[in-house]
């Protein structure tokens, strides 16, 4: 066949997404081998407890304590006071020494802990987890069949509790009344003032005191600790108000952050409650019934009505419609859909009453599929976050030791006052929380994965997300990329005048028959034909078929495999050319070697290649085309799509090494595929992306990215949300270390104190939070 996935029957149609790109992780130069599995240290080593891991890095794989020999068990807990890296930090720390325990895997959006183990029983890391005040819930244990039963509610348990902003607000009020009365008496250490600040640190403070004593316990410089010395160090010299006052702004900070860090987490959560969770379901008797979506089995039938969402994926048995798959795939135009169509759990049916058989269970939907992806992607910390954990995890050190060095040397070595060096060597351990810093990054990530999820867009991990900038070029597969992948015959030829048309035209349908490729498929579906018994049956690749049919051998192929039998004439040549400068793709099948039929085949182009072409190379993208089909049929395609570089008759090592020299020319190069074929092409470039994943498995597992339906115009998508991205991470970084530069100078000019640079540190969270929130209204538009 021309396109050169021909020759490899029973590998196209959905199964053409598997291309091979699981092992993309392997790429010899690429900046994110290995990103999978070989991750920086923990942002836990240095964030402070704001919150701030909220919209951290779920489900990264952490260093396992040890490699365990033999089978595992396997527990999830839910951790509710699992909020930041702080305690992630702790947690990893303490499990790492039990025997026994295994790998851990912490999914700090969905506060999950899953723990790898060989222990008799999870008692000890229930124990443990208690020990450490992170009120453990079970969700599952291999271990024990029931275990989860009793687990909270998740969504509960993020809301803040109305008395836990009771007892602040009573905080704020005490550690007030403490600064009017100190400054109404001039006396900061009477005994109304220090009243007053004890009964505020006790309201507010007492959980910030709590961690601060277990990190010490446990030998962990965390942001608790170092506050809980700030609070007590300023008693000590006799700042109650200001105590007071740290501790209840601190209180608030983190209640403030985490309710604006929901946002990020709601971004993922809310695509999964865009499926309903209740069904419409037939029951035996034929009678309706709602159920709950998640106990619908398989081949059950549902109804949808009109303006309802579809519960499930499915296939449509009856009835007909329009369906709004805009929160799977992005497409603002309704799909029109009728029997034997398939639709998606979460879709909307816009106008008719339809009737679907369920394919798949509401935990294997492709929108929960889409979700578990998204969630699992935070996990591969993109290089601005590696950088960023990198960097934090020296900032707290270096500032505790620069606190130390304030608060010891001026009075040892110049015989300055004690207290005045010491309030400033409190102020630099306020400073030397990085929680602005440490959350700017996967916010950001996370919002931009959210974001282009909801548009149809699934980015496989932040390190593709921010690399979509660095692209440079881009090559493209052509049939089912830039072509619709449906082609049909538009022209039979016999090449053997006594020989019967239809008769030779049976035995192209019998061989084409046995090949999954669209080409194939075209072939195949010629009416009047019916295939007959193939033997001996052989593709060949990136060439075609071969077989036998009542005795005789046929082959079945493209120019190429004419041009390998040693059977293309001159006339035959002429022939051929003619076709393919008409756009066509040629066939023939040949008796023996010898041609004895010409089948010509034509594609459409997608009305949309032509404008992502151009949008790309709008974006400074270098755009080429690779196809197996002939130099002819690729200049023709090439022309109607504005592409200056097509390339024919490319065999997948053909491929492979085109995408080398793309890369040698122009730098970051991605892969468009849509065949098993193009493997070693999409294994070899930076991002690899695969067409129509919409409810293909393959797909979605395996694609760097994955655009959920056939608009090529999601690349040029993706590339600007990832320069914007990109932009968002360089402005939080920017301000998280500016503002902490710039109280540094303060602090050692004494001109900052104790509640302004915890105002300060809680304001650039905050600032960097919305910032990075701003991706989750959706991807940049075009133009």
């Amino acid at each position: 066949m021309a396109e050169h996935k021909h020759g490899h029957s029973h590998s196209h149609d959905h199964d053409h997404h598997d291309h091979g790109h699981s092992h993309a992780h392997d790429h010899p130069h690429s900046d994110h081998a290995g990103h999978a599995h070989s991750h920086a240290p923990a942002p836990g080593d240095s964030c402070c407890s704001h919150g701030c891991g909220s919209a951290s890095l779920p489900k990264a794989p952490m260093p396992a304590a040890r490699r365990l020999a033999g089978d595992s068990e396997q527990a999830v807990f839910f951790i509710q006071k699992m909020d930041c890296p702080t305690e992630e930090k702790l947690i990893r720390e303490r499990l790492a020494q039990m025997d026994g325990v295994g790998a851990l895997e912490f999914n700090l959006i969905q506060r999950e802990l899953t723990v790898q183990h060989q222990l008799p029983s999870i008692a000890p890391i229930v124990a443990t987890l208690k020990a450490l005040d992170m009120l453990p819930a079970v969700k599952s244990d291999s271990l024990d069949a029931a275990a989860g039963a009793d687990a909270p509610d998740q969504a509960a348990a993020y809301r803040i509790p109305t008395r836990r902003w009771v007892l602040l607000g009573l905080a704020g009020l005490a550690a007030l009344g403490s600064e009017i009365v100190a400054w109404t008496s001039g006396d900061e250490r009477s005994l109304p003032v220090i009243a007053l600040a004890l009964l505020g640190i006790a309201l507010g403070g007492l959980g910030t005191l709590k961690k601060g004593w277990i990190a010490l316990r446990n030998f962990s410089l965390n942001m608790n600790f170092l506050m809980s010395l700030a609070v007590i160090g300023a008693a000590i010299i006799g700042q109650w108000p200001e105590a007071a006052v740290v501790i209840v702004l601190f209180t608030l900070a983190e209640m403030i952050e985490a309710l604006s860090l929901d946002r990020a987490r709601n971004a993922i959560a809310g695509l999964m409650a865009m499926s309903p969770d209740v069904a419409t379901v037939r029951n035996a008797d034929g009678a309706w019934s709602s159920v709950p979506a998640r106990e619908v089995t398989v081949d059950a039938v549902v109804r949808v009505a009109p303006g309802e969402r579809v519960p499930l994926d499915g296939v449509v048995t009856a009835g007909s419609t329009s369906i709004n798959q805009a929160p799977i795939t992005g497409e603002s135009i309704p799909v029109a859909k009728q029997a034997g169509d398939a639709v998606f759990a979460g879709t909307i049916n816009e106008h008719g009453a339809i009737e679907v058989r369920v394919t798949a269970a509401q935990g294997d939907s492709t929108l929960s599929r889409i979700v578990k992806s998204v969630q699992q992607a935070q996990g591969q910390r993109a290089p601005t976050q590696r950088f960023v954990d990198g960097f934090a995890r020296w900032y707290i050190p270096a500032v505790v030791l620069m606190a130390v060095l304030v608060a010891a040397l001026p009075p040892l070595l110049l015989g300055a006052p004690f207290y005045p060096w010491l309030y400033k060597a409190l102020v630099l351990l306020v400073i030397a929380c990085p929680c602005a810093l440490v959350i700017s990054t996967p916010v950001t990530i996370v919002s931009g994965l959210a974001s282009a999820a909801r548009h149809g867009i699934l980015v496989k991990g932040g390190v593709y997300l921010e690399q979509g900038r660095k692209l440079r070029a881009l090559a493209l597969d052509k049939t089912g990329t830039i072509t619709f992948g449906k082609p049909v015959v538009t022209d039979v030829v016999s090449l053997d005048a006594a020989a019967d048309q239809d008769a030779l035209l049976r035995l192209a349908v019998s061989l084409a028959a046995r090949s999954d490729h669209p080409v194939s498929r075209a072939i195949a579906a010629q009416e009047g034909a019916a295939p007959q018994e193939v033997e001996d049956f052989e593709a060949l690749a990136g060439r075609g078929v071969k077989g036998r049919i009542g005795g005789q051998r046929y082959h079945l192929g493209n120019h190429r495999l004419v041009h390998e039998l040693g059977r293309c004439s001159p006339e035959l040549e002429a022939r051929l050319q003619a076709f393919e400068k008409q756009g066509k793709t040629t066939t023939l099948l040949c008796l023996d070697a010898q041609p004895q039929l010409l089948v010509a085949v034509a594609d459409t182009v997608r009305p949309t290649s032509r404008e992502a072409v151009a949008e790309l190379k709008g974006l400074g993208v270098n755009v080429v085309m690779l196809t197996g089909d002939n130099a002819h049929t690729a200049q023709a395609i090439a022309a109607q799509t504005g592409i200056a570089d097509a390339r024919g008759d490319q065999l997948p090592e053909d491929k492979l090494k085109a995408v080398e020299e793309l890369g040698e020319r122009h730098g970051e190069v991605g892969m468009v595929g849509d065949g098993i074929n193009d493997a070693p092409a999409l294994a070899r470039a930076q991002i690899g992306f695969a067409m129509g994943a919409a409810g293909t498995d393959t797909a979605l597992e395996t694609a760097d990215v994955a655009l959920m339906d056939d608009d090529l115009r999601k690349i040029p998508d993706f590339i600007r949300l990832s320069r914007k991205t990109h932009a968002v991470l360089v402005q939080n970084i920017s301000i998280a270390l500016g503002i902490k530069a710039v109280f540094l100078v303060l602090a050692l000019a004494g001109m900052s104190s104790l509640w302004m640079a915890v105002f300060a540190d809680m304001g650039a969270s905050l600032i960097v939070v919305f910032n990075g929130l701003r991706l989750v209204r959706g991807v940049p538009s075009r133009g």
